[in-house]
């Protein structure tokens, strides 16, 4: 199947914003690697594991607890601690530990990442050993500079504003010249409120039904694919 490029809100973010960017701002999972690698499903259900036993439920209670403080809440783990006080290690050493034979080296989005002018960072809502194990499987470690994660953001999570805003000061972004590329549509809102160009990458995702897509400026299906053509030639 081609690429699906949508272009929206042209008039805030035209071509050049991106060939101009001198930042680049990426989410890890979903984004880096397809949603089809099934990462996230392991992570769901081992997030469900640990919430029936720290919680003393059923894994059905644990499930919809689970999704009702990612949505909430902005991650189960924020719900979690805001709710139950449980102190957040063992929970991210725990649902990260997962099979990653399905992700493999990226060549097509390691030559785009080679040709993209300006400078790369992951901004994440995981912590930062499972983006360098991700990144390793990838082979695209060498391409960022630096990984923002879920504890360096004293673990508030996107969307709410203040790790975006601990983000560019942390790396002295201008907001203006900076692209953000996220799976998730709702994530991109406090990136676009500052004046960021945003970039969602596609999925099927049911949170992502109905949500409101007027902060995002350019759409795809295929990350690497897109951004090879952006900076072809």
């Amino acid at each position: 199947m081609s690429t699906s490029v949508t272009t929206m809100n042209q008039s805030r973010s035209p071509e050049y914003a991106l060939r101009d960017a001198e930042w680049w701002v990426f989410d890890l999972d979903n984004t880096l690697y397809p949603a089809s690698s099934d990462l996230f499903p392991q992570v769901d259900k081992k997030m469900t594991r640990f919430i029936a036993d720290f919680l003393d439920l059923d894994l059905a209670q644990a499930g919809e607890l689970r999704r009702t403080y990612y949505l909430e809440h902005g991650t189960t783990l924020s719900g979690l601690m805001a709710l139950h006080g449980m102190d957040p290690k063992d929970f991210l050493d725990y649902v990260h530990d997962i099979d990653l034979t399905a992700v493999t080296p990226d060549t097509a989005m390691g030559r785009a990442l080679s040709r993209l002018p300006g400078r790369k960072v992951i901004f994440t809502n995981g912590p930062t050993d499972h983006a360098e194990r991700i990144l390793a499987r990838l082979s695209l470690s060498h391409h960022f500079e630096d990984i923002y994660d879920i504890v360096g953001a004293n673990y508030i999570p996107k969307p709410k504003p203040e790790p975006y805003d601990d983000l560019v000061r942390r790396c002295r972004l201008n907001p203006s010249r900076t692209v953000m590329v996220e799976d998730l549509a709702r994530n991109l809102a406090p990136a676009a409120a500052l004046g960021m160009t945003t970039v969602w990458v596609r999925s099927n995702s049911e949170i992502e039904t109905n949500q409101s897509s007027e902060h995002v400026d350019h759409v795809v299906d295929d990350l690497a694919q897109w951004l090879g053509a952006l900076t072809d030639g």
